[in-house]
């Protein structure tokens, strides 16, 4: 049972009915502390406008090319990122040697130019990168909006996540306000991988948590804890949950970073638009109260997300591997 990826209905938490709270905790708790990943149903993110992003990604990656690399990958990581120039190279679970079979666009958190992580100039905080308006009308404000929608929604399922964790329902709140969050529009084009090539390299995510809104074109597998590769269930509507190497450090190993991957599509192109969950940016990492004692002490030493963001950022998605594109 633990290779089966559950489905966890959030409705009645969302709701706040009696008793709901703790009974998702529970679920939550059993599917990280297994198999890593859930599919969640029961949301209130407007279906409309998860199919207006989708619908987003595709237009943005129907640009022409000399348009989506006029925005390439700056040193914040917003940008247009293309297709067999990276993949996650720090993966534990592969050795991942060749460019994934994919391109994506990156935004973090829209800030205002007064915005003072803005104005100190350090990495990942940066504005992002946009298309010209006249070339994707209303895209920006598109894609602002499920961001901005899907930021809300992640830090109102905290409480379910502290406590699985046996803490208190706010215990997350003031390390997720001005979270740190990443929006990817990914397009997987239906072609031919050489041997060890995939859409998206076998890996771990390096973040807190990770929504991916699913889509009927199957692409995403999980490894599950019997080694078997596994294509996460298609439910409609729903999102593809699963924790990161940030819940990995923060539980000291109680909560799972499963790894996964996405092979190429067959037959048609494939569109992703996960949305990635990170802590404010100064956040010290450290083992949670609930998950150290005598007997098991911090595995890690605490660090900075904005640190740990740098590190692993650096490792894989190097702006300068695009710098030669053409």
């Amino acid at each position: 049972m633990i290779d089966e990826i559950p489905v966890i209905d959030i409705a009645d938490y969302l709701a706040g009915k009696l008793g709901a709270l703790e009974a998702t905790a529970r679920r939550v708790n059993e599917a990280l502390t297994t198999i890593g990943f859930f599919v969640l149903t029961g949301h209130d993110v407007p279906l409309s406008l998860i199919e207006r992003t989708f619908a987003e990604a595709a237009r943005f990656h129907r640009l022409p090319m000399a348009k989506k690399l006029a925005l390439k990958l700056n040193e914040h990581v917003n940008g247009y990122m293309a297709m067999g120039r990276y993949a996650v190279f720090t993966s534990e679970v592969n050795h991942n040697d060749k460019g994934d079979l994919n391109e994506a666009f990156f935004i973090k958190r829209e800030r205002a130019p007064d915005d003072p992580l803005r104005l100190s100039g350090r990495r990942f905080v940066g504005p992002n990168i946009w298309p010209d308006e006249a070339d994707l009308p209303e895209f920006r404000s598109n894609v602002l909006a499920y961001a901005d929608v899907m930021d809300d929604f992640a830090r109102r399922f905290l409480p379910a996540v502290a406590v699985a964790l046996d803490l208190a329902p706010d215990w997350f709140a003031s390390a997720f306000t001005d979270s740190q969050f990443t929006l990817r529009l990914s397009h997987y084009p239906p072609i031919a991988a050489e041997p060890n090539q995939f859409g998206i390299a076998p890996h771990t995510d390096s973040n807190f948590m990770t929504f991916l809104a699913q889509t009927d074109v199957p692409g995403l597998e999980v490894r599950s804890p019997s080694g078997e590769w596994r294509q996460v269930p298609y439910v409609p509507g729903s999102f593809a949950v699963n924790s990161g190497d940030m819940m990995v450090r923060r539980t000291n190993r109680r909560f799972k970073s499963t790894p996964h991957r996405a092979v190429p599509p067959v037959g048609g192109d494939r569109y992703a638009i996960p949305f990635f969950l990170g802590p404010r940016f100064d956040q010290m990492i450290e083992c949670l109260p609930s998950c150290v004692s005598p007997d098991n002490p911090p595995r890690w030493e605490p660090i900075r997300y904005a640190d740990w963001q740098a590190y692993w950022y650096d490792a894989n998605y190097d702006p300068a591997r695009q710098k030669d594109v053409a």
